[in-house]
């Protein structure tokens, strides 16, 4: 194929119809929303499927164990809204008892970075509150894959067999559904997960069991899961075994039951900031979201119609202003029920006029987080020695598309938008296959989002019972001149709102459909710390894929970028949705060849 410019490049057409379109990063999952959406379902339910469905067919990047936060717009409503499910530390989390232990950092894999798992009830929630089909509508299609098999995904094959020793030595429970045979499976096998089936399957029948009402059902599949044998199951494993962690030991969790049956996710009005013609809706600061807003409230002091959006001034500004909001990120952000964040100002003009003034003709290789008198905390800044990926070692940390393109697992999402006009973005992660071992009689286990919290008294996202921590899960969603428009995200850990960034600003200030400006050339700052163990920063990198322009990537290095080249596709994977007039648009990343876009 040859084009001109790469910005105008797109591998496929953007999807555009009349009655819904459903976009994720799973082509099975995509299929199973638009099936979802065809049989009369909304974009909530078709949500709800597709949710379910991912968590099969994409194990190493997201599980019934793990969180997620949904950003929605509803039509009867009228207005868009944030459900929060990351679920919160257990109530035996605290500084002490993990200092006690001899810890300095929360360890990046096992049972004591386990917090409350958070997709489930917020999947019944939304089911039940803006949905209108029947739980066996929703979660049929999963237990199907789960039982009857899917074709398993190259990069799954290459996660299980990155932790395969683990497995072996130290986590006979995940061996024995992750190994089927004492093998590893080939990529293309038709792979099965029955208990998970199995689990899923009798969640159904007692949720079926009392009669009544699809509420009445959705409640009582709650109440199998967060106070019923799901909840038992959990407690029980946490309790009696202790397994090997990123610490070099073996430890027992914390979570409890009584955990579990206490925790509900909440609906929660969206952070937003006004970029011109455009409502930008962000979850709070107990996520990252707030990090993407902030940038653009330091990018509007640049004139950026019309840029060239792979060339070396618009890549500068961009990566000089994700310095500095994601140093504020580190800084502020933390669990507005438990610590005050600054977010008022931190997204004020005379904040981030003065912000602005620090962005040079050169490249900062400093942590440079402001000031806001009575907020924050100090942040000490590992740097790192090497590649992450020689750094962590093997189910440690969040699975992301990694440096010069070396996948170590990643997250999920998708965006849909029906034909009466609802729109959903949601980014469920955690859980993933190789953050901790299978509890056996579930079928899966669970998370290890309390990694991102700091041992540390007086920091913001320090660890304390009940509290969220500081997720990157980052969906958006995006209102034109008053009106619902655009439902967009991508995984990839703290890259989420630069990636996500980056094509909001394609498509706005250059013009590119959506499925151009997912295509276009992409990269990511690895200058400020990373939110997951071990939590190091590499000062000044800069990994660009190689389809960047080679006179672009001399001339942000002659500016003091440390230019690392990956792969011509290997940054970010983005799906977006939209909402015009009659019209429903949408497109998916082609980075990794799984993410598809369907509607009609």
């Amino acid at each position: 194929m040859s084009y001109v410019n790469p910005a105008r490049f797109t591998t496929r057409p953007e999807i555009e119809g009349t009655f819904g379109v459903v976009t994720s990063t799973h082509w099975i999952a995509t299929a199973v929303g638009m099936a979802t959406l065809e049989k009369g379902g909304n974009a909530f339910d078709a949500a709800v499927a597709t949710a379910f469905t991912l968590q099969v067919v994409e194990p190493h990047l997201n599980g019934p164990g793990g969180d997620v936060p949904i950003v929605l717009h509803d039509v009867s409503k009228g207005r868009t809204e944030v459900i929060c499910g990351q679920g919160p530390a257990p109530a035996g989390a605290t500084i002490a008892y993990y200092r006690g232990l001899g810890l300095d950092m929360v360890p990046g894999t096992g049972l004591l970075a386990a917090c409350v798992p958070g997709t489930f009830e917020s999947w019944m929630l939304l089911l039940r509150d803006y949905g209108t089909l029947r739980l066996a509508d929703v979660l049929g299609p999963a237990i199907h894959y789960a039982r009857e098999g899917h074709p398993l995904l190259e990069r799954a094959e290459a996660t299980i067999r990155s932790v395969e020793q683990l497995f072996r030595e130290h986590w006979p429970t995940s061996a024995a559904v992750w190994l089927p045979g004492g093998r590893v499976p080939e990529a293309g096998s038709l792979f099965a997960n029955p208990t998970l089936a199995d689990t899923y399957t009798r969640i159904l029948r007692e949720a079926e069991a009392g009669g009544g009402s699809r509420e009445q059902e959705i409640e009582r599949a709650r109440k199998a899961w967060s106070d019923g044998f799901v909840a038992d199951a959990v407690d029980r494993f946490c309790r009696t075994r202790k397994v090997m962690d990123t610490s070099g030991e073996a430890h027992r969790g914390v979570l409890s039951g009584h955990d579990m049956a206490t925790f509900r996710p909440r609906v929660e009005a969206p952070l937003t900031y006004d970029y011109g013609r455009y409502t930008v809706c962000k979850p709070g600061p107990w996520a990252q979201g707030p990090v993407l807003l902030q940038q653009l409230a330091l990018l509007k002091g640049f004139a950026l119609d019309g840029a060239d959006v792979t060339g070396p001034d618009f890549i500068h500004a961009v990566v000089e202003c994700a310095k500095l909001a994601y140093a504020d990120r580190e800084t502020f952000y933390g669990d507005p029920d438990f610590v005050r964040v600054p977010m008022d100002v931190l997204l004020s003009d005379a904040y981030n006029d003065a912000r602005r003034a620090l962005v040079a003709p050169t490249a900062s290789l400093e942590f440079r987080p402001g000031s806001v008198e009575g907020y924050g905390a100090a942040v000490t800044v590992r740097q790192a020695t090497g590649s992450r990926a020689a750094v962590a070692p093997s189910g440690a940390g969040e699975p992301t598309v990694g440096r010069m393109g070396t996948v170590r697992g990643d997250t999920v999402h998708f965006d849909i938008v029906d034909r009466a006009g609802n729109m959903v973005s949601a980014t469920p992660s955690g859980g993933w296959l190789q953050s901790s071992p299978v509890i056996p009689e579930l079928g899966f286990c669970l998370g290890t989002r309390a990694q991102m919290f700091w041992l540390q008294e007086g920091h913001p996202a320090a660890l304390a019972p009940s509290k969220r921590p500081r997720t990157t899960l980052s969906p958006t969603l995006a209102l034109r001149d008053g009106e619902p428009y655009l439902a967009w995200g991508t995984p990839g850990g703290d890259q989420q709102d630069q990636w996500a960034l980056q094509f909001f600003l394609r498509h706005v200030h250059a013009g590119l459909n959506l499925q151009e400006a997912i295509d276009a050339p992409a990269w990511h700052s690895e200058h400020f710390p990373i939110s997951f163990w071990p939590r190091t920063a590499r000062p000044g990198v800069l990994v660009v894929e190689e389809r960047v322009p080679a006179e672009t990537r001399r001339e942000l290095a002659a500016r003091g970028h440390g230019i690392e080249v990956g792969p011509a596709w290997s940054e970010g994977r983005l799906t977006a949705a939209a909402r015009d007039g009659w019209r429903r648009r949408a497109a998916a990343n082609p980075r990794g060849m799984q993410g598809y876009a369907a509607g009609r």
